[in-house]
């Protein structure tokens, strides 16, 4: 079996950019995989990456070897050693692809491959359901539809503010007193209309400077917050460990972080307690399920980053099936609200969430099928 081909797609969904690739082999199997700057800037360099790398490592090769071509990426692309988003997400979607190729080979899922399932239903939470509101009481009830939704569990934010059906955060590391007592106002509104049953998590994006974070973050403490995500630069591991020491809630950080040497530099320290690796920019599912296995050494919880289309959903979910130290994956429920939306799979995943869970199914490969007659328009590259 060789590669014949890549097809990238830089499709325009609304307020996202999904990056998909689909991979062709002489056995008339075929692959899909995503990388995920569907958000902020970067979607076109990283459709960019996949040509390169198809082009250069993977066009010729047997798809079956997963490791030696991630190999070959990683170590002759020369900008991946220290790179960035970029680089691995480009090798994510390739990797994804590929995972995809030998689970339909085999007529398995890739979690079969992995080590088998653990679970039969993974426990999800809710994004994305509050990026209208600024007032605390609107802010705050926001929160009936993805609970009426049956959704257990919400993340948000409350640093945030709202910007053409998506959110813009702080600059400049700064924020006035006004501004910040409205930031705990909405969460402490936010656990009075949800009531005390629901997990709550906060993401911070890094917003503020690391003192007046531990302020605000020390005020949220009896709220029962489930973590705070990034409240301060992935990368600041000084920084996270001056919010660790004052602060008594848990600390979530990873969708910045690429591959298990970047992980291992923020794990080794002990200030977090949960990762947060994005499948398609950390390197891929099973880099991703490297660094799964690293947290569980650590005593830490994986709860993987995921914030593209419904493709990089059912990656993550063959990830998290088979991980002993798994928590919660995150969803976007309601992307599709947005006007232009288009739905890149024929059978996505979240359309079997129920009661906050999803359910796992049996499918080889990735369990899902890319939507070609809808993703056609967006084809940006052919590489054969």
């Amino acid at each position: 079996m060789k590669v014949t081909g890549l097809n990238v797609f830089l499709i325009d969904c609304g307020n996202i950019r999904p990056i998909i690739v689909e991979v062709e082999t002489s056995e008339g199997i075929r692959g899909i995989g995503e990388a995920t700057i569907a958000y902020g800037a970067g979607a076109t360099a990283a459709a960019g990456m996949i040509k390169d790398l198809g082009e250069r490592f993977i066009l010729g090769q047997d798809p079956r070897r997963i490791e030696l071509l991630w190999s070959a990426m990683y170590d002759h692309s020369f900008w991946t050693k220290g790179g960035g988003a970029i680089s691995f997400a480009g090798i994510s979607a390739i990797e994804h692809a590929l995972w995809d190729i030998k689970g339909k080979m085999l007529g398995v899922p890739v979690y079969d491959l992995l080590g088998g399932r653990i679970f039969d239903e993974l426990p999800v939470y809710a994004n994305g359901w509050n990026f209208l509101e600024i007032d605390a009481l609107s802010w705050a009830k926001a929160a009936e539809r993805p609970l009426k939704d049956g959704f257990k569990a919400l993340k948000c934010y409350p640093l945030a503010l709202p910007h053409n059906r998506t959110l813009t955060h702080i600059t400049r590391r700064a924020a006035d007193r006004e501004f910040l007592a409205l930031a705990y106002e909405r969460v402490k509104v936010l656990r009075d209309v949800v009531g005390p049953d629901i997990e709550i998590m906060l993401d911070l994006s890094g917003a503020l400077t690391t003192d007046e974070t531990i302020r605000l973050c020390r005020k949220y403490e009896d709220l029962d917050i489930a973590f705070l995500e990034e409240p301060g630069d992935a990368f600041d591991v000084g920084a996270l460990a001056q919010v660790a020491k004052h602060v008594s809630i848990p600390i979530a950080t990873g969708e910045r972080i690429y591959t298990r040497h970047g992980f291992r530099k923020v794990m080794e320290p002990q200030n977090i307690s949960i990762v947060q690796p994005d499948v398609g920019n950390t390197g891929g599912l099973y880099e991703t399920r490297k660094i799964a296995a690293m947290a569980e050494a650590y005593n830490m919880r994986f709860a993987p980053h995921n914030c593209a289309s419904t493709l990089s959903t059912a990656v993550s979910a063959q990830v998290a099936a088979c991980s002993p130290n798994f928590m919660s994956l995150e969803t976007y429920p309601y992307f599709s609200d947005n006007q232009g939306y288009i739905h890149v799979l024929t059978n996505p995943m979240e359309r079997d969430i129920k009661d906050g869970k999803l359910p796992l199914n049996d499918r080889p490969g990735l369990g899902v099928e890319l939507d070609r007659e809808r993703v056609s328009p967006f084809l940006w590259a052919e590489i054969r």
